[in-house]
């Protein structure tokens, strides 16, 4: 808009006082002036220069009237393309006599600590063909889901391990298994490579070895060829890449699951970065999804996978928004500039500037904001920085996010954090974010507050609340396993506190034996305080979550009490009225209750029923167990016949040997299913 202001010669008095008020700011500085005359033609092209400076510089000092449009008309805005072919070599002069460097001379200048590491590309993968038939990618993902589920059920068979079973060798078992997972997805590509990321985040859902192996998929993604990137952007920009750009830099300095990143440098000068999504991505969305929707349905029917106990619909559904989310760069750049916003006041935090100009929905353009990262300890310490303040900014900052402002970075590991020379910390990719409404961050801050009082009623009651735990049956049981959670957790001696890590390990656990079902959102949540733990203890040996967090948590609860009015103290009275009222009434059936057993016990009248079934449950074993072998050799026996028939011509013969091969080892399979179910009942008295 203000370029075609610029070039008609109207009066721009609105945006020269902007730039008047703005001129005192450290970060704003101009070359040339503004002027408030009529334009005449011989000065649009500086006019137009500068207004697109000023423009950027309103940007950053937060002017939302320059910085938010509607999806559509970022999409469609290619204006300043035309200015630029005018222009070209103009602005390119004026980038050499201003003194800014050739990107080639800053990329020599980096340190190569700072370099980011990227696999070879994609093109030896089957997933990057543009010819991938959708019956063969449903073939490749179905192959996948079966090997699993015969790997893991070997893992959780004790039949299957060599002279005995025993929790070291199923560990041992399970990281294997975990490493063939983790090669098995970079092999599937981009799909599957995500959900990977996202299953590391989730240790209520799989073992502890798949969660470690998982997790190291951040960094293990292939990039893609540097002409299909730039093929990419000029289709999506709509316009040749040495129009668009004064220099475009070929090799990526970073790639994830969905895309790239390279580095550029705009004709007025802006250093840039690019980042791109792999080309046929939505295409192989849509056909992972539709299969992916069939897992989850077999999923939920198996007991391998934990069948009704775990909800593989929603997980799946949460997924395919996320994902969907995330190829949509015009959303990622609003929650990039609303991030922004919520740091506006903070001078250590640091987010990338949007440049809407050079945005489309798979392709978005940001300010170059270059940072060492924060797990590179030696370079921090040998430059001077303060270890133990970029902990705590690490930890307060996403504190802010989770406490305060309710717009969180879901996905915060070493690669998205960057330290600058002012030991600000810099924040990279807003695909994945989170956001917790008010009222859950009310009951987030009563559940710290409930946890410190050693609180379980209070705690149950927030986690109820929260939709974390299901109000079923009789909770007593769970109230005794929050009680001595609560107990472990906090009577420890500050050396033997535990970590973040292991305290979500412990929550998980106890879920898994009760009606906890910890939303996606918590899953995010813990993982990140994880990992900034992680950090914080490799800056800081001496790093305490806890220190940090309690002062933080509770002044936000001051400040909620002391915010309080009349009619919320009013409705808290009456629920403790209410809460007296229930406990007072239940008093004489409870008394009633205690004196029937004593009567009872008294009298010798006290009967317990004990059902002895261990002896019909082991016999139903091993009936199991010995049907299952019988069907292993039978099927072995046919499977070996038909192989031999089939080598002496005797197809026909040797065809309905490998049916009855397939029949038997169906049968096995069931039969070993009725053995983990007989284990898993055994298990649950």
């Amino acid at each position: 808009m203000t370029e075609t202001m610029a070039m008609q010669g109207c009066y721009c008095h609105v945006y020269t006082k902007l730039a008047t008020q703005r001129r005192t700011l450290d970060n704003l500085s101009f070359s040339g002036s503004i002027s408030v005359k009529k334009l005449s033609k011989n000065e649009r092209t500086t006019g137009n220069n500068q207004f697109h400076r000023l423009l950027v510089k309103m940007r950053q000092t937060e002017m939302p009237a320059a910085s938010e449009y509607g999806t559509n008309e970022l999409v469609k805005r290619k204006t300043m393309l035309e200015k630029t072919v005018n222009n070209g070599s103009a602005t390119s002069k004026v980038v050499r006599k201003n003194g800014i460097p050739a990107l080639s001379k800053t990329m020599k200048s980096r340190s190569s600590l700072e370099e980011l590491k990227v696999l070879a590309t994609d093109e030896g993968f089957s997933w990057a063909n543009e010819n991938y038939s959708s019956w063969q990618r449903s073939i490749d993902v179905w192959s996948f889901v079966a090997s699993l589920r015969i790997r893991i059920l070997l893992d959780n068979a004790k039949w299957a391990y060599l002279r005995g079973f025993t929790e070291a060798k199923q560990k041992s078992r399970r990281r294997k298994t975990a490493s063939w997972l983790r090669e098995r997805v970079l092999q599937l590509g981009p799909t599957f490579i995500k959900l990977g990321q996202l299953s590391s985040t989730r240790s209520d859902l799989f073992p502890r070895e798949f969660v470690d192996e998982l997790a190291k998929l951040q960094d293990m993604v292939p990039a893609f060829s540097p002409k299909k990137a730039r093929k990419f952007i000029e289709s999506e920009l709509g316009a040749p890449i040495n129009i668009l750009f004064e220099e475009f830099e070929d090799r990526p300095i970073a790639a994830a699951s969905l895309g790239q990143v390279h580095r550029a440098i705009l004709h007025n000068g802006e250093k840039v970065v690019i980042k791109v999504q792999r080309p046929g991505l939505k295409k192989l969305f849509d056909i992972d999804l539709k299969n992916l929707k069939l897992i989850a349905e077999y999923f939920q029917r198996s007991e391998t996978f934990g069948g009704p106990l775990r909800d593989w619909i929603g997980i799946y559904e949460e997924c395919k928004t996320i994902l969907y989310q995330e190829i949509d760069y015009i959303n990622e750049g609003k929650n990039a500039d609303r991030f922004r916003r919520d740091f506006r006041n903070i001078k250590w935090v640091r987010i990338p500037l949007v440049y809407w100009d050079y945005t489309a929905l798979k392709v978005l353009t940001m300010e170059y904001v270059p940072g060492i990262k924060i797990d590179y300890v030696d370079t921090l310490t040998s430059r001077g920085y303060d270890r133990l303040r970029i902990s705590s900014r690490a930890t307060e900052a996403y504190l802010i996010q989770i406490l305060k402002t309710g717009f969180f970075h879901a996905d915060p590991h070493p690669g998205n954090l960057a330290i600058d020379v002012d030991e600000a910390i810099i924040y990279y990719d807003f695909g994945m974010m989170g956001e917790i409404k008010s009222f859950t961050r009310e009951r987030l801050l009563e559940l710290f507050y409930a946890m410190y009082e050693k609180d379980a009623k209070k705690v149950m009651q927030r986690l109820i609340e929260l939709g974390a735990l299901q109000p079923t049956g009789d909770l007593s049981s769970v109230r005794r396993s929050v009680q001595f959670f609560l107990d472990h957790l906090l009577s420890q001696a500050p050396d033997q506190e535990q970590t973040l890590s292991a305290i979500g390990e412990d929550l998980f656990a106890i879920a898994q034996d009760q009606p906890f079902r910890f939303p996606s959102t918590f899953a995010f949540v813990l993982r990140a305080f994880s990992t900034l733990e992680g950090i914080g203890y490799t800056l800081n040996p001496n790093f305490s979550f806890a220190k940090i967090a309690t002062p933080y948590a509770q002044e936000l609860l001051e400040i909620r009490q002391k915010q309080r009015t009349a009619p919320q103290l009013v409705e808290e009275i009456r629920k403790q009225a209410d809460d007296a009222t229930t406990y007072t009434m239940s008093m004489p059936y409870r008394v009633q209750r205690i004196e029937e057993f004593t009567k009872q016990l008294e009298a010798g009248d006290l009967k317990l029923r004990v059902r002895v079934l261990e002896s019909e449950r082991a016999a139903r074993k091993a009936t199991a167990l010995q049907m299952a072998t019988m069907y292993t050799v039978l099927g072995a026996t046919l499977l070996n016949l038909g192989i031999t028939l089939s080598s002496q011509g005797n197809i026909t013969i040797a065809n309905g040997s490998f049916i009855g091969a397939g029949i038997f080892m169906t049968l096995f399979v069931r039969s070993m299913q009725r053995v983990k179910m007989l284990d898993k009942f055994e298990k649950m008295i």
